[in-house]
Order: C-alpha cells, then sequence, then structure tokens
C-alpha cells in the first residue's frame, strides 16, 4: 500500500497549522508542524527580522523530507506544514519520497497582513510578510497537488481540503 504526504505551504499567516491539524485529526493521520523543525539559528534570525536565505532555509527543508521519508517506510500518511514558497524547495521535499502532494493556500495580502498583525507568540514577525511574497512561486500545473482560495470561515477552507484529499489520494479515508 502506498502513503500519502500532504504538505500544507503557503506564507506565514495564510493558515496552514489550522488546516494541516484539522486535516491530520479528520483523517487520523500523523501531523507535523514544520516550524518545530527550523534551528535556534533560523527561529533567532526570523525574530530579528532577518528573512531566510535559501542556505537557511535547506537544512530545515532537508529535515522536513527525513521526516516525510520516515513516515513514508513506516507506511504511515501523514500531513505536515511547510511553507514551501520556491518550486526548488517543493523539489526538495519531493525528492525520493512519492507520496508529497501540496495543498497550497491562497490568501489575498490584506488578509495575511491582518492575520499577522494580530497573532501573538510567534517568532515570526509581520515586517517579514513581504520577503515571504516576493519569494513565492505559485504551485504549478505539473507538481502534485492542488491550491486552495482561502475564502469563507477556517471550517469551510478545512472542508474544501478535506474533500480534494479524500477524492484524489488513495487511502485517503
Amino acid at each position: 500500500m502506498s502513503t500519502v504526504t500532504v504538505v500544507v505551504m503557503g506564507v506565514s499567516g495564510s493558515g496552514k497549522t489550522t488546516v494541516a491539524q484539522g486535516l491530520a485529526q479528520h483523517l487520523g493521520w500523523v501531523y507535523a508542524e514544520g516550524d518545530d523543525f527550523h534551528s535556534e539559528a533560523n527561529v533567532a534570525k526570523m525574530a530579528s527580522g532577518q528573512p531566510l536565505d535559501d542556505d537557511d532555509r535547506r537544512p530545515w527543508l532537508r529535515s522536513i523530507a527525513e521526516w516525510i521519508a520516515r513516515q513514508e517506510e513506516a507506511g504511515v500518511n501523514a500531513v505536515v506544514t511547510c511553507s514551501a514558497l520556491r518550486r526548488g524547495y517543493r523539489d526538495l521535499l519531493r525528492q525520493g519520497n512519492p507520496s508529497v502532494r501540496f495543498c497550497e493556500l491562497e490568501v489575498p495580502e490584506q488578509v495575511i497582513a491582518a492575520r499577522l498583525a494580530q497573532r501573538t507568540g510567534h517568532y515570526m514577525p509581520a515586517t517579514l510578510l513581504r520577503s515571504q511574497l516576493d519569494a513565492l512561486q505559485p504551485l504549478q500545473e505539473d507538481e502534485p497537488g492542488f491550491t486552495v482560495p482561502v475564502q469563507g470561515s477556517p471550517d469551510e477552507v478545512l472542508r474544501h481540503v478535506i474533500a480534494h484529499v479524500e477524492r484524489t489520494a488513495p487511502h485517503a479515508g
């Protein structure tokens, strides 16, 4: 039996954690928060208002890819959050991990800015939103996955994501 790993992707404040936790809970899949894979140095850099560069992100992405590989080896379906802003980052996550499917959360910039302005207890300051939007390369048609416009309540968005995963992923239920 092949496994499925859904990588819920998007810029900070797009709702990745809310969607990923809800999806994992609904399907009974293993869940991981991509932010937990960051090094202390990455967290400190972002907390100080400095955007990460590719050299900062590469080890973080590799550690997420290794986690995905362990889930595949164990035959476990999984959900993980990861900004996965660039095609190259997504390629790294998929390399050797055939289970990966991306769920891109597409949110208008003004909505994200408002969310980040209200968010507390997260190391990523709202000032870094512009750097993430500038780096974002939307999911392409030849990449495995789908894009969800984030409209309506979090529950409505989650229902849309669940329906898509159950419809397209083998063994989703």
